[in-house]
């Protein structure tokens, strides 16, 4: 007996609807209708590496056999998007080292400049290991500089993937030449064109799996620089505006937050944070304290 090609095995209007549901709920992200085809070809890939028969049995897994718990973490690894690039929207490093760095040195003062940055929605980590390039190049050419890298995401399978640094060579053509060669290692089998990150730069950055919807954040709240990019689109505008809030409220005085360049609008009007370049804005500094009388 033959089985009935993909194109019918198809999730149920009332099973699309409720992992929709799970997923709004649980990650805040939306699934129209118009993404029930992609939905339905990731999730088939998980409904192999379980051995069941179709997608009407991972849905009874899920809805019917309570299985949804155990399940969750899987079931948002499949549905997420994980679109990133290394230097992916390059104005934002460019601020980072020519703006940032240099006003930031200004209010820590000190001979030396400690750094956390966090990478928020960080994917397979080319957000964090672009920053780690050019804070690493900043040093190299004498600033006094040691920083520290988070990255989090939903995704346990991308946050491997970031720990390994292990990338496609066509994956890292945006790195500049020169920063090639100083920072990524070729893979020693000729066959594999693949390269992986320098360890002096896997050493700065760790990944920790985050969902932007928990009400709380376990991480520092001096962090220097947020990036958390092209993520905040998948939301409502009220989810947004807590996401942000949340963030911000890790956020050192005069620390930046850089949002995704199709998110102008989130940042704009909350109270705490200045616009200070396209998509980019700033903490309120601490007060000056007056001198004694």
């Amino acid at each position: 007996m033959t089985s009935q090609p993909e194109t019918h095995d198809r999730l149920s209007d009332r099973h699309f609807a409720a992992v929709a549901k799970v997923v709004e709920s649980r990650v805040g992200i939306k699934l129209p209708i118009t993404k029930r085809t992609m939905v339905e070809g990731r999730l088939r890939r998980r409904v192999r590496a379980l051995g069941l028969r179709d997608l009407t049995a991972y849905a009874d897994l899920l809805f019917k056999n309570d299985g949804l718990d155990d399940e969750l973490v899987h079931l948002i690894d499949c549905v997420t998007t994980n679109k990133t690039d290394f230097f992916r929207e390059p104005s934002h490093f460019e601020f980072l080292r020519d703006v940032a760095v240099p006003q930031l040195a200004r209010i820590q003062g000190g001979s030396r400049l400690s750094l956390k940055i966090w990478s928020a929605a960080c994917s397979t980590g080319a957000e964090a290991y672009t920053i780690a390039m050019v804070l690493q190049d900043l040093a190299n050419a004498g600033q006094r500089l040691r920083f520290s890298i988070l990255g989090t995401d939903i995704s346990t399978e991308v946050l491997r993937e970031a720990r390994t640094a292990i990338y496609p060579r066509d994956f890292v053509a945006p790195v500049p030449i020169g920063m090639q060669q100083r920072y990524l290692m070729r893979s020693r089998n000729p066959r594999e064109d693949l390269v992986r990150v320098a360890p002096e730069l896997r050493r700065t950055a760790r990944f920790e799996r985050l969902n932007l919807m928990d009400e709380s954040y376990p991480f520092d709240r001096d962090v220097d620089v947020i990036f958390c990019r092209n993520v905040l689109i998948y939301f409502d505008r009220a989810t947004q505006q807590a996401v942000i809030d949340r963030l911000i409220s890790h956020l050192r005085p005069g620390g930046y937050l850089m949002l995704g360049h199709s998110e102008s609008m989130a940042g704009s009007g909350v109270p705490g944070l200045r616009s200070v370049a396209p998509t980019i804005y700033q903490a309120a500094p601490a007060p000056q304290r007056r001198a004694a009388a």
